[in-house]
């Protein structure tokens, strides 16, 4: 019971994990929209982010469940099917692993492509633009950075007369006004280019995949080895009360037809014994009469 559920709560987490970095590089993806960039990261997350994990994680959630059912009615059916599904999803993150160890950036992305995202900052703000708004600033956010070279790329590609909010060290409604005026310190001193550079050359994300792939995967070794030695002890708990039974009932026959044969010879001993009684005092009385 104990496997199944410790299976559940692991594909849970790596659940939650998986669309909180759906989610995550959805922002990326906004943001560079039509560039070099989007290929980049499509290229290299989303074939393991998007389909595999996240419907792994599901399948594992209605596998732990088939294999709680199991265990608690102690169906050889179910634990047989709990055991191969986890063989197969086992075998599933096994080549995903494989292949994100393998998986590099085959989109040369340079300093140059995070230039062109200055183009995604004009329509910041604007009412038909509110899913751009919200992106730039959770990137900034995110990744405590302000603009794209600088926070004057927000004065020079849009019209605004400072940067965003979402722009200062401490965030709270006017903070890059007050920032601008006064202490320019109080806003994130580095480009998001140079961040999302970075983001795209590093490993951090996918070592992130990997940790919660190898975590998942021992788990699931250590519930296939319990399943086997549940299955194990359940066929042999199975065959040896049949046998016993057997053997039971073999003695109680046996018993029975002892008692009943008895039964059947009594009347026979009886008159064997009267018999010999008779003949017992017959040669008596023929002795007493010589004498």
């Amino acid at each position: 019971m104990s496997k199944s559920v410790g299976s559940q709560l692991m594909s849970i987490s790596v659940l939650g994990v998986s669309a909180w970095m759906r989610d995550y590089l959805n922002n990326v993806l906004t943001l560079t929209a039509e560039t070099r960039v989007e290929e980049a990261v499509i290229l290299t997350y989303f074939p393991v982010v998007h389909p595999v994990m996240i419907a792994v994680c599901c399948f594992l959630i209605i596998v732990g469940m088939l294999g709680y059912c199991g265990t608690v009615k102690r169906s050889l059916l179910l634990l047989v099917w709990y055991f191969g599904s986890l063989l197969v999803i086992f075998c599933v993150e096994l080549a995903c692993g494989v292949w994100t160890y393998e998986q590099e950036i085959t989109v040369p992305v340079q300093w140059s492509d995070m230039v062109t995202l200055k183009a995604r900052m004009t329509n910041y703000g604007l009412p038909r633009y509110q899913w751009l708004t919200h992106a730039w600033n959770f990137f900034q956010r995110e990744f405590k950075c302000c603009g794209v070279v600088y926070f004057t790329d927000w004065l020079e590609m849009t019209e605004m007369d400072w940067p965003p909010d979402s722009c200062c060290v401490r965030e709270f409604p006017g903070c890059s006004k007050q920032a601008h005026h006064e202490d320019l310190s109080d806003l994130y001193q580095e480009g998001c280019g140079k961040k999302m550079y970075t983001f795209l050359r590093g490993t951090k994300q996918l070592q992130v995949l990997r940790f919660l792939g190898i975590s998942i995967g021992v788990t699931q070794i250590l519930a296939m080895i319990l399943t086997i030695t549940l299955l194990w002890a359940l066929y042999y708990d199975r065959r040896d009360p049949g046998t016993d039974q057997m053997m039971s009932l073999k003695n109680d026959t046996s018993q029975h037809l002892s008692c009943h044969s008895v039964e059947l010879l009594k009347p026979s001993l009886t008159r064997i014994l009267e018999h010999t009684s008779m003949a017992n005092s017959f040669n008596t009385h023929f002795e007493m009469e010589e004498l």
